[in-house]
Parts: C-alpha cells; sequence; structure tokens
C-alpha cells in the first residue's frame, strides 16, 4: 500500500498540533494525528529527534524516525531563548493541541506549562506523557519502557507463564511506549470532542505507568484474590518442524478441536471434559495435544485446525508476516520514500471508510519546514527569517 498523499483530507483535517516529543511513546501518538490529516508541526532540538541517529540507516536517514514521524513538518528553536518562546506562544494562537513527552516540570520552566499556554488559548488541548504522571511521586526517577515494564508487574506476571522461571525476561519491544502513544492520542480526541460541548480545552495527563497497569486486567484481580484459580496461559504446542500455540477458549472451541485431532475421547476424559477441569489440568491436556502435533508440520496443524475454526496460530517472526496474505490485501504495511529509496512502515491500525487513515508522504528533513511555518502561520519576512537564525534562534 502506498502512503496517502501530503495534504489529502482526513478526519483530523483542520486540528493544529505543537508536538514537542521524542524517541517513542510521544511520536506515535502524534504520529496517529497525522496520519489522520492533522498538521503536526514537530518541534525539535538542534540535534534533532534523537531517532535520527537510531538505525536502522539508508544514506544517513533512518528509517526508524521515518516511520515514527512521517507526514509531519520540522522546525527547529532553541527553546531556551525568550525569542524562541515568544514564537511557540505566537503559534499556540493558532494551534489545536500540545504534546510534550518531556519530565515533569520540564515545559513548565520553559515557561511553556499548561497553565501558561492555556491562558493564551483557552480552547487548547494540552497533552503531557510521563512515567509516571504529572504529580510529585515519581519526581526524579528515570522513566524508560524497560524500567516501566519491569515497575508495573509486567515482567514478573510474565515470567510467572514462562516454564523457567529463575529470572525475569528481556525486554526488547517497547510495549510501554506505543501503548502509552496510543492511549494518549484516544485522551486527546476525547478532550477535543469535550471542547466542542465546552468551548474549553483541557490538560490530558497520559502516565505510562498507568498504561501498563491497565494491560494486567487478570493479574489485578488475582493479587487481590489469589486463592482462586489461576486463568489459562497459552504455552507453546511442539510440532514436527516448530511450534505453534492453540487456544481453544470455549466449549465449542473444545469440541472443534477433538473432532479435528481424532480425539473424541478427550470430550469424556473428566480432567478435560470442562473448562475449569482443563484449567486445573491444562498442562496434562497440552501434552496430549503436543502428541498429536509432532505427527504433523507446524502448517499442518494449523491448516487443520483453521479448517475446523479451532483458534490457533503458527509462529512467524516479522518477516513472515508482513508476507501474510491479509496483511497485504489489507495494506497493513505501507511504502514511503524519503529520499533513500522506497522502504515500509506499519500502517495505521485502522481503517475509516469516509476519510483517509494512513501514513502521509512527506518526510521532514531536521528544520526543514521551519522557514515556512514562520512565513505562512506568522508572517515573518526572509529578513527576520535570517536574523533568527543568525541569532541561533532558528535551526535547521
Amino acid at each position: 500500500m502506498a502512503t496517502v498523499p501530503a495534504g489529502a483530507p482526513g478526519a483530523l483535517t483542520g486540528i493544529r498540533v505543537l508536538d514537542f516529543t521524542f524517541v517513542m511513546s510521544g511520536p506515535y501518538c502524534t504520529r496517529l494525528m497525522a496520519d489522520l490529516g492533522a498538521e503536526v508541526i514537530k518541534i525539535e532540538s538542534k540535534n534533532g529527534d534523537l531517532t535520527r541517529s537510531r538505525p536502522p540507516f539508508r544514506d544517513g536517514r533512518s528509517s526508524y524516525y521515518a516511520s515514527l514521524n512521517c507526514g509531519k513538518r520540522s522546525i527547529v528553536l532553541d527553546l531556551k531563548t525568550d525569542e524562541a518562546r515568544e514564537i511557540v506562544h505566537e503559534l499556540v494562537k493558532q494551534a489545536d493541541v500540545v504534546v510534550e513527552n518531556f519530565r515533569p516540570g520540564v515545559m513548565k520552566r520553559l515557561g511553556l506549562g499548561y497553565e501558561t499556554l492555556s491562558e493564551i488559548n483557552p480552547r487548547l488541548v494540552y497533552c503531557s506523557i510521563s512515567g509516571f504522571g504529572q504529580g510529585k511521586s515519581g519526581d526524579g526517577k528515570g522513566a524508560y519502557a524497560p524500567t516501566l515494564h519491569a515497575l508495573s508487574g509486567f515482567d514478573d506476571a510474565m515470567r510467572g507463564y514462562q516454564d523457567d522461571a529463575s529470572r525475569p525476561p528481556n525486554t526488547g519491544i517497547f510495549v510501554a511506549d506505543v501503548l502509552g502513544g496510543s492511549l494518549a492520542f484516544g485522551g486527546i480526541q476525547a478532550a477535543l470532542v469535550q471542547r466542542q460541548r465546552t468551548g474549553r480545552g483541557d490538560l490530558v495527563d497520559l502516565s505510562l505507568l498507568d498504561s501498563m497497569v491497565s494491560l494486567l486486567v487478570c493479574e489485578v484481580g488475582e493479587a487481590q484474590f489469589p486463592e482462586q484459580p489461576l486463568h489459562f496461559v497459552y504455552k507453546p504446542t511442539p510440532a514436527r518442524d516448530g511450534h505453534l500455540v492453540v487456544a481453544p477458549t470455549t466449549q465449542d472451541n473444545f469440541i472443534a478441536l477433538c473432532e479435528a485431532t481424532g480425539h473424541p475421547e478427550w470430550l469424556e476424559d473428566v480432567r478435560f471434559a470442562t473448562g475449569r477441569g482443563r484449567q486445573v489440568h491444562w498442562d496434562a491436556f497440552l501434552a496430549e495435544l503436543a502428541k498429536w502435533a509432532m505427527l504433523h508440520t507446524a502448517e499442518e496443524c494449523e491448516r487443520i485446525l483453521d479448517a475446523h475454526q479451532v483458534p490457533c496460530s503458527r509462529y512467524l517472526n516479522i518477516g513472515e508476516t508482513m508476507q501474510l496474505p491479509v496483511v497485504k490485501e489489507r495494506g497493513t504495511m505501507c511504502e514511503m520514500d524519503d529520499g533513500a529509496g522506497p522502504f515500509l512502515v506499519a500502517g495505521t491500525p485502522f481503517r475509516m471508510k469516509q476519510g483517509n487513515a494512513g501514513p502521509r508522504a512527506h518526510l521532514p528533513a531536521l528544520g526543514e519546514d521551519g522557514p515556512a511555518i514562520l512565513g505562512d502561520l506568522l508572517g515573518k519576512d526572509a529578513a527576520g527569517i535570517a536574523r533568527l537564525r543568525a541569532a541561533g534562534v532558528l535551526g535547521g
């Protein structure tokens, strides 16, 4: 699937976002807004978002950066200067949303906190993404996805679901950042809807720790009522050439599984016949299932079980997933070109029948949109822009 042309209308066309975010959680949030047609102005430091220097590279350009920031405009401002702050204040008058993911207090010290900016524009929706929210309890503690996975109980829960629970799992996928960015996106949309009703903006305070705790739906209950049986843990079932996971969550699923595998006697086995029995004897059931699976390849197992509508899947790597027919049919991966050649990024996870929802084609070089933003929105002429650049207020 190709990217959506820059400027194509979407559900958020007409919404202007000032994006002070960097790395992953904030940029993911604002990329979703750009995917829906919002004008997202990314305000960067002279060194740019850290992900500009993160691999993989092609001709010096980072596809990591591109995947999180496509469709945005870039301006470089030295926010430690009074004149840069004045520029932001002027932009705020024409903005609908501000998103930032600095540590709590940083934006306030820069003169760009919610109280200040909401006085300039009472209709402003201001979203702060942080590890622990805008209170004082988390002050001074660094908040990155791996540390939040550990602190939230997520890693401990994952360890408890492994056969070898001697150590916590490694972290390589930043769940907290993508989840937090998604929830911040949702909070911003709710605040925009509220603004239609009240005429006023709001502060959306997104805690990444809260986001991780919200994932642990079953575990929160089990921590309070540990005497009750735990929920199912779905483990890999070995096949002849690999593994698959089988998830017969309903009684109908289990009946279909017995038919698919040719084991109707499991329906009469008191250990397996009911959901409660399977929960108690789950490992014993999986051992029986493995005896059947080992007679087939993982692909054969999946084909047989799919034919009986038993929830299951082989284990794929992301490269294999990208080649699935459903991924191609849906256009999950979108091709873009940042000047170093074409590559794929994940598209918007949802589709809209009436609006364009997808990555936009524009990929900004560091600060490349600064002169146009200052000229078009603030009416600054070439001489004024040159003076700002010479003074170090404007970079890029």
